[in-house]
């Protein structure tokens, strides 16, 4: 995937820059040496992410004849941003409640078996979420600490929905794994993180009243048995 690879590629930069510039402020001197011993850490992050929904086909023909397929074809980043509130538990546990927001889009592509033809649509979101995460930390070695967090995410779309070909449900919840790296600069820690959601709920809107004036439109949700969606989300907590 093109994607996973630039985001992988920038979040390596990332690092690597800031672990260059904690050497050369000074290499044998630890910043912020007592900042893990806190009982609470507050934050927050900025970030980048892209969604990804997987269908699942059940086979239905129309009247016509016609088969319909529906796949996302490419991926368009978004914009996320978290509030971060972090209990320490032990050396090398900690829970993290990181609410926020995240505006993003899908196109969706829709292709009849039959004949060849198509039609889009591009569902746009704006997703309210409350990420729970366990955070395990490494020991910390000089000025950066690895970590990888497990955890879930319920999610709440407040985007108007509109009468279109394909409608998602308001809620969804999301189990979530990540890895990223604790960076101990002067004044606070950068905390690049990548992070991958998987959804465990069917998202599509089977049932559809507002297509009652349209019904040509029901095909496509008709040869829907069930769509899931996934995410992969690229932040940099300031803590």
């Amino acid at each position: 995937m093109n994607l996973l690879k630039i985001i992988i590629t920038i979040l390596l930069s990332i690092c690597a820059v800031s672990q260059s510039s904690a050497r050369d402020f000074n290499d044998k001197l630890m910043n912020r040496p007592y900042a893990d011993l806190r009982r609470w850490h507050l934050g927050f992050s900025i970030g980048a992410h892209a969604e990804d929904i997987r269908f699942t086909h059940n086979g239905f023909i129309t009247e016509q004849g016609e088969e319909w397929r529906i796949e996302q074809p490419d991926y368009q980043p978004g914009f996320c941003v978290n509030g971060l509130i972090a209990l320490r538990l032990n050396d090398y546990f900690s829970l993290r409640f990181s609410p926020g927001m995240y505006f993003g889009s899908r196109d969706m592509r829709m292709v009849n078996l039959t004949d060849g033809s198509t039609e889009r649509q591009n569902l746009k979101s704006t997703f309210v979420v409350m990420p729970l995460d366990l955070k395990y930390a490494a020991m910390r070695y000089r000025n950066c600490r690895p970590y990888m967090t497990t955890g879930i995410m319920p999610a709440f779309d407040v985007a108007k929905k509109r009468s279109d070909f394909i409608k998602t449900k308001v809620t969804d919840c999301f189990v979530s794994i990540g890895l990223g790296c604790d960076f101990y600069l002067p004044y606070f820690k950068l905390i690049p993180e990548l992070k991958f959601c998987f959804g465990l709920s069917d998202i599509l809107c089977h049932d559809r009243p507002d297509l009652e004036d349209d019904p040509a439109k029901l095909k496509f949700t008709q040869s829907v048995k069930k769509a899931v969606s996934k995410m992969i989300v690229l932040t940099f907590y300031f803590e």
